[in-house]
């Protein structure tokens, strides 16, 4: 079964866009087919203190793999790009497990689905209070209904408290 999953990426370390771009092209290979994929965008650390600003992206890919599978993909080719994650895998578990990376890939929505794992967790919990993560989610899937809060996209991205400037860095 072909299932549609939207991907956020990020990256606050090193040659940032070289490392979206090389997550992009391992995505592709290993866990699906890219459909959309959003801007880049510049933003603001979200949970921590660092200097070095974000770089985000949203993608819409296409998969066979279960989501346990591709949470697995994804955690792979972020240790093959240096990334280093010492807490646990959905960011779920407070302020402590915010920091600099490489490259950080969270799984956002799995189609309609609703995963709730120890290690999963589907929607991801905190997408709605984020503009870094809203705003090139609402540049491709404007429509698409938040299977737990029964509101679209950019009707959360109207609603969202969090004020943090999200500025384009690269247009698709």
């Amino acid at each position: 079964m072909i299932n549609e999953v939207f991907i956020l990426l990020g990256s606050n370390q090193g040659d940032r866009e070289r490392f979206l771009s090389l997550a992009l092209e391992w995505i592709e290979d290993k866990g699906g087919t890219i459909l959309k994929k959003s801007a880049i965008y510049e933003t603001a650390p979200w949970g921590f203190e660092t200097p070095d600003l974000f770089l985000n992206q949203v993608v819409e890919i296409s998969t066979g793999h279960q989501p346990d599978a591709l949470l697995e993909i994804l955690l792979t080719i972020e240790t093959q790009l240096g990334r280093i994650r010492p807490f646990d895998s959905c960011g779920c578990s407070g302020d402590e497990a915010y920091s600099s990376r490489t490259i950080d890939l969270d799984i956002l929505f799995y189609g309609p689905k609703l995963v709730f794992t120890d290690r999963l967790m589907i929607p991801h919990p905190r997408l709605h209070e984020r503009r870094f993560c809203l705003v090139p989610l609402n540049e491709i899937a404007p429509g698409f209904i938040h299977p737990l809060l029964k509101k679209s996209i950019s009707l959360l991205l109207q609603e969202c408290a969090d004020r943090s400037e999200v500025d384009l860095l690269q247009a698709r």
